[in-house]
């Protein structure tokens, strides 16, 4: 069978997306941490919210669903509160520069929240935790999206995949854990992938129009909550922490991620970060390390994300990465 991916060093991967960004309108400066989330997507074994998404990124950008070359406008609400408005840019900017701020204020008063709104999709929630959890801080993080998942008894989705995410720090000065899922059985950008292969989908991720099971990708019109309502629920609780509470749009009024249709997304995120050891009188840590070991202790057990987070230094260490054949045309022909 005919190989359909190609090895691309990753130090060259990461120059692709900044250009094929840039030569589509963005701003450097707005994009840098963009490109490192889109590579790290790849590092860590989850292609679905890597390359794939470049081409459509590019294509937002050239049509102005988003705005590459805006300043994120951070306002200080109180010593431990921030909004970032990202002006219907990227998300990233605005959690970069949000995030610089809500780490101090965490480490100094215990705890810190960001609200961002008006922005676009964050990719890999986890990532954005992950970040926080290596400077020491227990993390939260939240996003929405455009609807997707209908309320049980219903057909109409009211609510996007909403993914909530927790990172943990081990106390040693890494990561514990990182938790990141979706408030659906499976992330949407799975489904988009299969539908751009010509695969079928396996049963149990999504509905058709009439609220049936499918394995048809493209008659994929609602995505199967995970654990039935209670999936509907969490999606509800990010809805609240990312929609409402940032102001962003709700994810019944936004526009596609996928598609070019409609004006920008503007969708919205939050953050918490916590410094746990006032909070736990200085014994997070041994408290960490007791849990996990409960866990690790089981054969053939792990705890959430180190498997990613161990990739990660696999492909590091390889230094390439595999990309489709087709994707990568479809991103080098972004760079023209």
């Amino acid at each position: 069978m005919k190989k359909t991916t190609t090895t691309l060093e990753i130090e060259k991967a990461r120059r692709l997306a900044l250009r094929a960004l840039t030569k589509s309108g963005a701003a450097r400066a707005n994009v840098r941490y963009l490109a490192d989330a889109v590579i790290d997507s790849e590092l860590v074994g989850m292609p679905s919210h890597g390359f794939f998404w470049l081409p459509i990124y590019c294509s937002h950008l050239r049509c102005g669903k988003v705005d590459g070359v805006i300043k994120p406008v951070i306002t200080r609400l109180s010593a431990v509160a921030y909004r970032a408005d990202a002006g219907s840019g990227f998300a990233h900017p605005a959690i970069e520069k949000g995030f610089v701020k809500i780490i101090s204020a965490a480490k100094k008063y215990g705890i810190a929240g960001l609200s961002v709104t008006n922005s676009y999709n964050c990719g890999r929630l986890g990532g954005h935790t992950e970040r926080l959890a290596r400077e020491g801080l227990l993390a939260m993080g939240f996003t929405n999206a455009p609807a997707s998942i209908a309320p049980p008894g219903g057909i109409k989705a009211v609510i996007g995949t909403n993914p909530v995410s927790m990172a943990a720090p081990d106390g040693k000065g890494g990561v514990g854990y990182v938790i990141d899922q979706s408030s659906s059985v499976v992330a949407k950008s799975e489904v988009m992938r299969h539908a751009a292969r010509g695969e079928e989908i396996p049963p149990g991720w999504a509905l058709d129009a009439d609220g049936n099971p499918t394995t048809d990708p493209t008659q994929a019109v609602t995505m199967a909550p995970s654990g039935g309502y209670k999936g509907f629920g969490q999606g509800l609780m990010v809805e609240t922490m990312a929609s409402l509470m940032s102001g962003a749009q709700p994810g019944s009024t936004m526009s596609p991620f996928a598609t070019d249709a409609g004006g920008p997304c503007n969708s919205g995120q939050f953050f918490l970060a916590i410094d746990p050891e006032g909070f736990s009188a200085g014994l997070f840590a041994d408290r960490f390390a007791t849990l996990a070991g409960s866990i690790t202790a089981q054969e053939g057990t792990r705890l959430p994300g180190l498997s990613r987070l161990a990739t990660r230094e696999e492909s590091l260490a390889r230094g390439t990465i595999e990309v489709d054949r087709d994707l990568l045309k479809r991103v080098r022909d972004c760079t023209r």
